[in-house]
């Protein structure tokens, strides 16, 4: 408590914050919104094994195309704290880096995409018929890797320039264009997994051309200028990709985890499959809802860090603590009072609700073990604290929740949901040290 009443926010900090993350509380739980009407279309066509195929399709991408979650997270931390120093040459050197490696690491994704997808269907281990509609949906939503990745580089841009109205717009475009397209791909043309996909495809390009367009008009109110030798150099490229390396193996890590959880349902049954694919929609709410705090998070301690006011730095932290506490209670209540009716709109397939409301409990508590984990993510990502992110995922990974996996087996999906939930609680409790002693030791610079 004396560090709160030290560093107790004032009214402008909580401004601030929220300034920050309303837009990307609105456009993050679009996204779930998103997956939800995925579900929903296919979730109400009468065979359950084309909502099994969206749900391993789409985790194949997941895992694909979150692996490169630091072209977003890498481009916030450094753009914030140039922000800070006033660095509009280096503000502007970052975006274009970053354009420029995600690009790269589109391109070699579209050429490489068979050897992986195929591997990671053997991995699913689903029943055949999922598996044959799964490789349909494959086959087209990789077509988007380009713009995905080009989409984090643009978002993370703009979050580490404080301004997340565009992030909002731009995920709304995406998203509300992408349930348009589902509905008339999978209702108005006849298709199925594969519909979706295309739909998600044409949704991504969309937000691509507006983004590069609005960047555009954004870089006309930065000072500098880019300096385009730097971006044929590689060594140029030593602190981005020096940075982003702690990122992607942490990003790696998580996603083994969320894959490792969808296979071992895959393993079960079509139905258990079916119906963590519909709670796992919870999760994503909860994430992304939380996450606009983490979001502004990023933005305003990198900020103050680049400036190199700490008393500044830790007011911040405790505003955005307190406000994501809040929304995490809330959350709870919500899933609490409303979680039957959200499963019954994503679903009537009966044995898939059935099962789903059968473990909906643990969604009840997942808000309130990861609100801290995505806290303490936004710290570190804003101070260029990476490798902490690096280091307790491993550990919470690796340490805790596939021994706990292991040991809780004989529970069925009971255990495999007590594993998943005490990683989340393994994130908050090794992050929580690891800032304490930044803390202590004063090791933020």
């Amino acid at each position: 408590m004396s560090f709160w009443r030290r560093y107790r926010p004032d009214a402008n900090q909580h401004r601030e914050v929220w300034g920050l993350a309303w837009p990307m509380i609105l456009s993050n739980i679009s996204v779930p919104l998103l997956g939800m009407v995925d579900t929903a279309v296919i979730g109400h066509l009468p065979e359950s094994h084309h909502l099994g195929a969206v749900a391993v399709g789409a985790m194949i991408f997941s895992i694909l195309y979150w692996a490169f979650g630091f072209l977003r997270m890498g481009t916030t931390g450094l753009t914030a704290q140039a922000v800070g120093r006033q660095d509009g040459d280096n503000n502007r050197l970052v975006l274009a880096q970053s354009l420029v490696l995600a690009t790269l690491i589109g391109g070699l994704i579209l050429l490489l995409n068979q050897p992986a997808v195929q591997l990671a269907l053997q991995l699913m281990d689903a029943a055949p018929e999922v598996t044959v509609e799964a490789d349909k949906y494959a086959a087209i939503r990789v077509l988007g890797a380009p713009a995905v990745l080009c989409n984090y580089a643009l978002l993370g841009w703009f979050v580490g320039n404080q301004n997340t109205r565009i992030p909002l717009l731009l995920l709304l475009v995406t998203n509300i264009s992408n349930m348009l397209l589902d509905v008339l791909a999978v209702y108005g043309l006849g298709m199925k997994a594969d519909g979706v996909a295309l739909a998600t495809v044409c949704s991504e390009y969309l937000a691509l051309v507006l983004g590069l367009w609005l960047a555009r008009r954004q870089l006309q109110r930065v000072s500098g200028a880019l300096n385009r030798e730097r971006l044929r150099r590689w060594r140029d490229y030593y602190d981005l990709l020096v940075l982003n390396r702690y990122l992607f193996i942490r990003t790696l890590a998580i996603l083994f985890a969320i894959a490792f959880f969808t296979a071992q349902g895959a393993r079960q049954s079509t139905e258990i499959l079916s119906a963590n694919a519909v709670l796992l929609n919870f999760l994503l709410l909860i994430s992304n809802g939380l996450d606009g705090f983490a979001h502004a998070t990023e933005a305003l301690t990198g900020r103050d860090i680049g400036r190199r006011d700490l008393g500044r730095f830790y007011r911040m932290i405790n505003a955005a603590a307190l406000w994501s506490l809040i929304t995490a209670v809330l959350m709870s209540l919500l899933f609490w009072l409303a979680g039957d009716g959200i499963i019954r709109l994503l679903t009537d397939i009966e044995p898939v609700r059935q099962l789903a409301m059968q473990y909906l409990p643990w969604i009840w508590v997942l808000p309130l073990i990861g609100v801290w984990s995505y806290l303490l993510d936004g710290i570190f990502v804003g101070t260029t604290q990476v490798k902490a992110m690096q280091d307790t995922m491993l550990l919470s990974v690796f340490g805790v929740y596939l021994p706990l996996w292991w040991l809780c087996q004989p529970l069925g999906n009971h255990g495999l949901w007590l594993a998943f939930i005490a990683l989340f609680v393994a994130r908050g409790l090794s992050g929580g040290y690891v800032y304490w002693q930044l803390c202590r030791q004063q090791r933020w610079f």
